[in-house]
C-alpha cells in the first residue's frame, strides 16, 4: 500500500508543479488554487507512504521521479530546450533512484 501512496504523491506533485508554471507567478487564480490543492494532496500521500516505506527511499523516489517527469513535461509541453547535459542529468537521477531502491534490500 505504501507504494500506491508514493505513486499518488508523485502524481500530485507533478500536477502541482505544472500548475505552478501555468499560474504565471501565482497571478492566475485557478492554477494558483490548483497548486495548493495538489501540493497538499502530495504531502498527505507522501505521509501515508512514509508509514510503510523507508524515508530515504521514499523521498528519493518522490523527488527523482517528480523531477524527471517535470523535466520531460517542460521539454514536451512548454518547449524547453533539450540538451545533452539535461539528458545526462536525467539518466543520473534515474540511476540514483534505482540505486537507492536496490540498496534497501527489499
Amino acid at each position: 500500500m505504501g507504494w500506491w501512496y508514493l505513486a499518488a504523491a508523485i502524481a500530485f506533485e507533478i500536477c502541482g508543479t505544472t500548475a505552478l508554471k501555468l499560474s504565471e507567478g501565482l497571478s492566475r487564480l485557478a492554477p494558483s488554487a490548483a497548486v495548493v490543492v495538489f501540493y497538499l494532496s502530495s504531502f498527505a500521500c507522501l505521509s501515508g507512504a512514509l508509514r510503510r516505506l523507508d524515508l530515504g527511499i521514499a523521498y528519493a523516489i518522490w523527488c527523482g521521479v517528480g523531477m524527471a517527469a517535470i523535466a520531460v513535461i517542460g521539454i514536451v509541453w512548454f518547449r524547453e530546450p533539450l540538451t545533452m547535459l539535461k539528458v545526462a542529468s536525467l539518466v543520473l537521477v534515474a540511476a540514483g533512484v534505482a540505486g537507492l531502491n536496490l540498496s534497501s534490500g527489499r
